[in-house]
């Protein structure tokens, strides 16, 4: 019996992997230690953007390691052969502005799904969601939360 040849289909891995990752505990804490003691840095998923962004795009070898925070997210995305773009394709990471959340204003990061659609982690129930990709619009027409950045790249198998 004669052996196919198995091909990795990369891009379509990747936005399985980005799909089925809504509702999952899997990205609520990234441990490190801080002058000697033990702290979860993502805050048990109320700051774990960066952290599901980038391992999901490590895990494709898409850039060089995850990431904590989204302006480190950001250089390494830059680094790693990403462009900025004006028109989001399904599967591009979305940077939204800083807003407030709790008691700190944090930028955002996520994924384009398509359709107006994107997925990224939601402070409040610390799991990915999707959602609208600008959260909605408001009552002046303008966005819930806009977009600051969109990056995207071309896909090898």
């Amino acid at each position: 019996m004669e052996k196919l040849p198995v091909v990795i289909l990369k891009k379509e891995s990747y936005l399985a992997m980005i799909r089925n990752a809504e509702g999952t505990n899997l990205f609520r804490n990234l441990y490190a230690s801080v002058n000697g003691e033990k702290v979860d840095i993502v805050k048990d998923g109320k700051r774990s953007c960066a952290f599901f962004s980038s391992l999901v795009l490590h895990y494709f070898n898409l850039i060089e390691t995850s990431h904590a925070t989204v302006a480190g997210l950001e250089r390494d995305l830059l680094k790693s052969g990403w462009i900025k773009t004006n028109t989001p394709n399904i599967g591009d990471v979305i940077i939204w502005e800083p807003k407030l959340q709790g008691d700190t204003a944090t930028t955002h990061s996520g994924f384009y799904l398509g359709d107006n659609q994107a997925m990224s982690n939601d402070w409040q129930t610390r799991v990915p969601i999707k959602h609208h990709m600008t959260y909605g619009v408001n009552g002046d027409g303008t966005p819930v939360r806009a977009i600051t950045a969109i990056y995207t790249r071309d896909f090898d198998t």
